[in-house]
């Protein structure tokens, strides 16, 4: 597995251990529809998230989070419009996006309500 996978799937490991420890219930890692793919589904309360996660070594570039752009915000209402569906879901959708940098003092950052989709 190439090393970039490697950080990927450890900070997807950690963004989901984070949301357990906030309460959150995980549905769904790396849910697939297509060619398209949600990180991790998890339920709170009434509400239905789902998370982009995005891992770097360091922020020498930017912070992770600003790489989810318009087309991947697309991608992932595509994603949770499918999930829902195909479970037959009724709850209030949420898309959050979890930020994470490994590096020796790495860090969880957890941003809430992060885009909303458009009508």
């Amino acid at each position: 597995m190439a090393e970039h996978n490697i950080t990927g799937q450890k900070g997807e490991e950690m963004a989901a251990k984070f949301l357990e420890e906030k309460g959150y219930k995980i549905l769904e890692t790396n849910w697939r529809f297509m060619n398209l793919e949600a990180d991790i589904i998890a339920l709170t309360a009434k509400t239905l998230v789902i998370a982009e996660v995005k891992t770097r070594k360091s922020n020498y570039f930017g912070e992770p989070e600003s790489f989810v752009n318009k087309q991947k915000q697309k991608n992932l209402i595509k994603t949770a419009n499918a999930y829902i569906e195909r479970k037959q879901l009724d709850y209030e959708v949420r898309f959050d996006i979890i930020s994470v940098i490994l590096n020796d003092t790495s860090s969880v950052k957890h941003i809430e309500d992060a885009f909303y989709p458009l009508l």
